[in-house]
């Protein structure tokens, strides 16, 4: 018989408070990237868009849409924690961009489970928040996110029909 092994994100036992957790490889962003995301999203802000008109603004040249940022950091997670284990996001707060992503820098995340409890009224299922930190290739921080999902617990998720 053949053995399968099938990838998922880790169930709510699983998962420890205070250990980091680093989500490899990075994403590399393009001007595709971002233009695509941008128009694909209606967003017509002009640093995203206008070359020579954000190299008159104080960072010098366009920005990528926060947007794509902010998803290509809670996305880089999902294969290695949530994968499969979970049932549903329940909020992102206190998103921040400290720095600016520019088109060719080099996306790399990591999240910390900073809280994590059992549900009171969904048998089987718990309550995890994560802090989501994006940096870019020299390390500089760029996105902040703590992000609250209901995961599964391994046995009520196996208990599933």
């Amino acid at each position: 018989m053949t053995r399968v092994v099938e990838q998922r994100g880790l169930y709510f036992d699983e998962l420890e408070e205070g250990v980091i957790y680093a989500h490899k490889p990075g994403r590399t962003v393009t001007e595709t990237d971002n233009v695509l995301f941008t128009t694909m999203t209606m967003n017509t802000q002009a640093l995203h868009l206008d070359a020579a008109w954000s190299s008159s603004q104080p960072f010098g040249q366009r920005l990528m849409n926060s947007m794509f940022t902010l998803s290509t950091m809670v996305g880089q997670s999902v294969t290695q924690l949530t994968q499969g284990t979970i049932i549903a996001q329940l909020g992102l707060t206190d998103v921040t961009f400290p720095h600016p992503l520019y088109h060719g820098d080099t996306l790399y995340t990591e999240t910390v489970i900073s809280r994590k409890r059992l549900s009171s009224s969904r048998p089987g299922q718990g309550v995890v928040t994560m802090q989501h930190t994006g940096r870019n290739q020299d390390g500089v921080v760029v996105a902040l996110a703590t992000r609250t999902c209901l995961m599964w617990t391994e046995q009520a998720h196996a208990a599933q029909p």
